[in-house]
Formats: structure tokens, sequence, C-alpha cells
């Protein structure tokens, strides 16, 4: 019968400012005894690649603009914070007495632009994004192929709200070597009827599996997910982005 595992690797250290992740992740493998094998994914929690890729601000650095001192006081939020989500930012998407929604450099939509301070030492600094998780992600699985001599798919992942329902779940923001979408349109289903808006987001569902394994607190930032069938391209999380003129949310 059909069967995916979801292992987690639980003895990578901490991780700091140059570090090469996938050298991290391939020793504490060896470590823990395990092997990964050809077509594994190797989903990776964002906050890790921010810290490799010196993607910390300490606050205490930042001046805050008018605007960001604005909606900070209507908001009773940090402005230092709020300065940076709007540096990280084209654009704020909706916003109310609470929340602030952007649309990221990279085209994402998420609150705060993605910053946030959860599993950080220091309470006066926060993370932001890779700059660009796929080239991110493309370093990884190179790094991972040259240590083992096999090639794995990569997924860089984040927490995000979703527009039609309650909760976060992870989500892929980076992937290399795999495609992200699979397209069932034109392809009949079970009664011979032909699909026709079936397209499935596989690196996000990925990604949200890894969660039930990751879990915020339990210091596993990489989950193998083994036994997914995937088409092995070279891959981007921008294929997840839907076109603006195509989102009705905007």
């Amino acid at each position: 019968m059909p069967a995916i595992e979801l292992i987690g690797l639980d003895r990578l250290p901490e991780i700091n400012k140059g570090d090469e992740l996938g050298e991290l992740i391939v020793r504490a493998a060896n470590d823990a005894g395990f092997k990964f094998l050809a077509d594994d994914i190797l989903v990776i929690a964002q906050k890790i690649v921010s810290k490799a890729e010196g993607r910390l601000v300490d606050l205490k650095s930042v001046r805050p603009s008018g605007k960001a001192s604005e909606i900070a006081e209507r908001q009773r939020r940090d402005p230092r914070l709020v300065e940076l989500i709007l540096r990280e930012s084209r654009r704020i998407v909706r916003m109310d007495d609470r929340v602030l929604i952007t649309e990221t450099r990279h085209g994402f939509v998420c609150a705060n632009s993605g910053i946030d301070h959860s599993n950080i030492p220091d309470s006066e600094t926060v993370a932001l994004l890779p700059v660009d998780p796929d080239f991110s992600a493309r370093q990884i699985r190179g790094q991972v192929a040259q240590l083992l001599g096999l090639t794995v798919a990569v997924i860089i992942t984040d927490t995000f709200g979703r527009a039609w329902r309650e909760g976060l779940v992870n989500a892929a923001i980076g992937v290399a070597g795999l495609e992200p979408l699979v397209d069932y349109r034109g392809k009949p289903d079970d009664h011979g009827h032909l699909l026709t808006g079936t397209v499935l987001a596989l690196a996000d569902e990925v990604a949200a599996a890894s969660g039930l394994v990751m879990s915020k607190s339990a210091r596993r930032p990489v989950v193998v997910v083994r036994g997914v069938a995937y088409i092995p391209r070279e891959g981007s999380a921008k294929g997840l982005i839907r076109p603006s003129e195509r989102d009705l949310f905007r």
C-alpha cells in the first residue's frame, strides 16, 4: 500500500551566520545513523536559513519612519518592527488595528512581511525572510548532492495564514529539484470525466505535512519526506504565487 514517511532530524546545532546548512544537515543525519535515499525531499524551516544567511536584525539599529510610527501607534506595536515590515514589503495589502498584511518583495502575501521573533534568543532581534529562498534551496541541494553523491529535492518553508480558513500551516517559500505544481487538467478522473480545474500545490502539501513533525517548539527545523512521487525539475516557489490579475483578494 502507498505510504509516506516524515523523518525529523534532531541533532542540528544552533545555526549562525555563515554556516553551511547542507553540510550541517548531512552531519546531523550521519550522527543519527540516518541514510538519505535518492529522491528524498528535504524540508527546511525558513528560520535556520535566515540565520545562516545573516538575515537577523537588531531592533536597536532601526530608526522608524513617520509612517511606521503612525501605524505602530494605531496597532500598539514596536515602531522599529513596523519599519522593518514596510522595508521588506512591496505594499500593504490589508491593515486594521491589529493585523498588517503585506506583499513581500518576493511576492508572498503574508502577515508582517514574514518577520518574527520566534526561536531567537535575543528579544531585541528579529528574523527576515531569505532574500531569495529559491536560490537558498538550490544552494543546499547542491551541497547535499556533493557530499552524498545523490540528488534530493529541497523545500524551504514558513508558516502562513490562509484567506479562506483559520489557523497557520507550513507553506513552501523556496523550492529546488521538484515541480511545485501538479497539473491534472485534461486528464480523466475515475469515471472518465476530464478534469478542468485541478492543479495541486504539491510543494505546499509536502511543506504542510512536514509541520506535523517539525513543530515550533521541538527544535526540529529539518524533516526528510520520503515516498512522495514528484516531477524532478529545477523548480521554483514563484510558481505557487497567484498572478495579481487572477487574485480576487488583492
